[in-house]
């Protein structure tokens, strides 16, 4: 998955690095076969329907017929009509021409945004492959990872953005959101459609269907969820699909598709209840909107791009209005430029098939250029802390408050309660022989008459990163012994690691630094009584009270940009060349975020078994803006994908609750000791800001065939854009700097550059003034200053930068343009290097 951080430690892989190679033996060891991914020449079905989808506002159907979207066999064809047929028999004609009488699997043929198929076979076949006319691409196949009860209120949508759609009942209705993702559990009552006093049909424009299996059985989609597939052939070629525990159904094993299915578009209401404490109540941005789930990801090993092209194929073609791949790759593209790989690729076809795509930024920051989201056409979104914080503390004996993380209940408040090492309630001597029984993971270990009606001290070392040891483990002991609570201590070799706060169902606190576990452990052993001759403990004198961390707090001082958000600048190519081009595009709530939990999802062990979990990463990040959009598709039904990133992109907010700047965090130890002013490379445009984004004043907008003219310009990018698309590069091409983007990027200031965007005005008559801030190490003048602009129109606006010193060092400003009915647009501008007109140095 996408990087996403577990509710344990942060920073612990789903996968620990695990990376599965694309070999798997045939016959003997000289013939090795792989999967690969062909493109054809001949274009896909979604360019000659994309045109008309647009043109209309909405989709077309495509078949003949309309399906039943519910309770379809998981047999079914991935596309009706005879279409698609042809497709596949034009695919399969190909291969028996190519590999006359030779062993091969085809695995997809994709039929909608690309002409082409998956298909397992011998490089010397792939060779074969490329070699055909008919051919115009062969990539080898490649792995991928993943990377709310609150966060409504701090978006503002309750008296805002919901207000202005009519209510959470409405917010979102008729918009359909695709998940490529880890599936779904369709029992969750976040996902439930009873609601029997308004009509909630399923949108006309989608044509999806529901795959029946033992894990999926009939009845699990209604009109709340109504599209539900899988997508495995990729992985159960390489001998790594695990039935047991991945599900080959829709059916979500890990948690983590669920979770963000429910922050995009949960029902609004449901109660949070986690370890038998209530959190309040959740609901998804856009809880109105339907859900189409699209399982490409699995809890053992990933994903491989094979089955995410396939999914995101499919998705397009039932008609999704939006996708929300929290996803990324799990290296940087190779080749000339990072857009040219086949999931930016397919998502560009989908882009100009009308959908909205949105990605998560990565788990990768807090350094430069670790962003894992590449290409212009997709909404790139990165992970910020909102208001609500849970917080802990253990008051000690002699008057100190140690503060910790753990949603737990607290010691009765006028009591002080004994503390008992692990390590001093052994049972016998053996059981010291076991280096990890401080851990407490197994009651038998320990005499329960000491421990009882006493705080049990264990220890978190780093088998509780691994998932050796558990919290939840830990709790049962001390339930088993009668412990009053449990206090975790940090393992001095666990360093700079962050701690999600944790469920517990007694008394607990961890105390995540190590130098604030000293402080404990020295008052502990201080307030031993030892006998003088045997040195035997005759009395355990440490006490402590718990104060309990269910409650929440809440910060003025967010949003914050976490340190696991990647940050830009893009990378353009695997040399890391920078891209003109500005990543991430947006920050959202991304850190303790609760949502639904699969009932069998095992990606946490601690919320295993619950409905809500509650993680953190930029995967959680990315729903949000899912759903967010959902609201904007449903206002402006006409808005093409980069006018709905344009609205929310220069809507975003640029400051904190106490009105300061939002900050960014810099590191991974002690993150919020090293912070600074969050840049346009930390945050993009900034904070999202959902009912400002409803009314935006003017927009940025961008077409298909801008985005070709960008690839086309790419040097030496030609034979790349017809492997991939089928279209031969004309004389007409553009920089990324002439990208008609909510921004400015420029990775090299030569002296002077002149850049022009177009704003469109979708309100009503307007008059405009424009400012600016200009970067370190360069001037700006913008033209014109002023202008007036009616509803529809367009204004085109010059931008003119002079380098005015020699630097390597990235610099920032913005410009602003203030509407005199309120509207403000927000340019965010970016300078990498600089090179003056008094550039001597060579």
């Amino acid at each position: 998955m996408e990087g996403r951080w577990g509710v344990g430690l942060i920073g612990v892989m789903l996968f620990l690095g695990v990376v599965v190679g694309c070999i798997y033996a045939q016959d003997n060891a000289d013939t090795i076969t792989a999967v690969y991914i062909v493109t054809l020449k001949q274009a896909p079905t979604s360019h000659y329907y994309g045109e008309l989808r647009v043109k209309h506002g909405h989709h077309i159907k495509r078949n003949g017929s309309q399906r039943s979207r519910f309770d379809t066999a998981r047999n079914a064809s991935r596309t009706g009509g005879h279409h698609g047929s042809y497709i596949d028999r034009v695919h399969d004609s190909l291969l028996r021409k190519a590999l006359r009488g030779e062993r091969y699997l085809k695995l997809y043929s994709y039929r909608y945004l690309i002409n082409g198929f998956a298909v397992l076979v011998t490089p010397q076949q792939a060779d074969k492959l490329s070699r055909r006319r008919e051919v115009s691409n062969v990539v080898l196949d490649f792995s991928v990872r993943t990377a709310t009860t609150h966060t409504p209120q701090f978006l503002g949508l309750p008296q805002g953005a919901w207000a202005q759609e009519g209510g959470f009942e409405t917010a979102g209705e008729g918009i359909v959101i695709g998940f490529i993702d880890t599936g779904i559990d369709p029992t969750h009552p976040s996902f439930s459609d009873n609601t029997p006093e308004k009509p909630y049909p399923v949108p006309e424009h989608f044509s999806g269907i529901c795959e029946v299996t033992r894990d999926f059985p009939s009845g699990s989609c209604n009109r709340k969820l109504i599209g539900a597939r899988h997508f495995a052939a990729s992985a159960i070629t390489r001998g790594i699909f695990n039935a047991t525990q991945d599900y080959a159904s829709p059916f979500d094993a890990d948690g983590h598709g669920t979770h963000t299915a429910a922050t995009a578009a949960g029902n609004h209401g449901i109660a949070v209840v986690v370890a038998g404490h209530h959190f309040g109540n959740a609901s998804g941005m856009s809880p109105r909107s339907h859900i189409a789930v699209y399982k490409a990801l699995y809890k053992s090993f990933g994903g491989f791009a094979a089955d995410v092209v396939a999914a995101i194929d499919q998705a397009a073609q039932d008609g999704v209005d939006i996708i929300s791949l929290s996803i990324t790759p799990n290296r940087r593209p190779p080749g000339i430029a990072t857009f040219f790989n086949p999931i930016d690729m397919a998502l560009l076809s989908a882009v100009k098939a009308g959908i909205f795509v949105v990605q998560a930024a990565g788990n990768t920051g807090p350094s430069p250029k670790s962003i894992s989201s590449f290409s212009p056409w997709i909404f790139t979104v990165g992970a910020a802390a909102h208001d609500r914080i849970y917080t802990n503390s253990i008051v000690l004996g002699n008057n100190i408050t140690i503060q910790g993380v753990g949603l737990a209940p607290g010691t009765d408040t006028d009591a002080m309660y004994t503390l008992v090492s692990a390590m001093h309630a052994l049972n016998d001597t053996t059981a010291a022989n076991d280096m990890y029984v401080s851990e407490c993971q197994d009651a038998s270990n320990f005499k329960q008459d000491v421990i009882q009606g006493n705080l049990l001290i264990c220890s978190y070392s780093i088998r509780f990163v691994l998932g050796l040891s558990t919290i939840k483990q830990a709790l049962e002991t001390a339930k088993n012994l009668s412990a009053a609570g449990v206090v975790f201590y940090m393992d001095p070799y666990v360093i700079g690691f962050q701690l999600n706060p944790i469920p517990m169902r007694i008394p607990g606190i961890i105390i995540p630094s190590p130098d604030d576990s000293k402080v404990l452990l020295r008052y502990y052993n201080s307030s031993l009584v030892r006998d003088e001759t045997t040195k035997n403990i005759v009395k355990f004198g440490g006490v402590a009270s718990i104060s309990g961390g269910i409650k929440a707090n809440f910060s003025r001082a967010a949003p914050k940009i976490m340190y696991y958000s990647a940050r830009g600048p893009d990378p353009e190519d695997s040399s890391l060349d920078d891209a003109d081009i500005l990543k991430p595009n947006i920050v959202a709530p991304g850190n303790y975020i609760w949502s639904a939990w699969s009932c069998r999802g095992t990606d946490s062990v601690e919320f295993e078994g619950e409905s809500f979990a509650m993680m953190s990463g930029t995967s959680m990040a990315a729903p949000h803006v899912a759903g967010l959009a959902a609201l904007i598709k449903q206002k402006f039904p006409f808005f093409t994908p980069s006018a709905i990133g344009s609205a929310l992109s220069t809507t975003a907010s640029l400051n904190d609750r106490n009105g300061g700047p939002i900050m960014a965090q810099r590191a991974y130890a002690n993150p919020d000791l090293n912070q600074s002013p969050a840049t346009p490379f930390d945050m993009g445009s900034g904070f999202v800001n959902a009912t400002a984004a409803l009314d935006p004043g003017l927009i940025f907008d961008s077409s298909y065939d801008d985005y070709m003219s960008f690839l086309c310009g790419i040097n030496g990018s030609s034979p790349v854009v017809l492997n991939y698309t089928g279209q031969s590069c004309g004389v007409s091409t553009m920089n990324a700097t002439d990208l008609n983007l909510p921004s400015i990027t420029i990775s090299k200031l030569n002296q002077s550059a002149i850049v022009q965007r177009t704003v469109t005005n979708i309100g009503s008559n307007e008059t405009y003034s424009v400012g600016w801030s200009a970067p370190y190490g360069a001037s700006v003048k913008v033209t014109p200053t002023h202008f007036s602009i009616g509803s529809g129109e367009k204004q085109v606006l010059s931008v003119v930068f002079n380098a005015t010193m020699n630097s390597t060092v990235a610099s920032f400003g913005r410009i602003g343009l203030f509407g005199t009915q309120g509207h403000i647009v927000n340019i965010p501008v970016s300078v990498i290097v600089k090179v003056s007109y008094n550039n001597t140095g060579g």
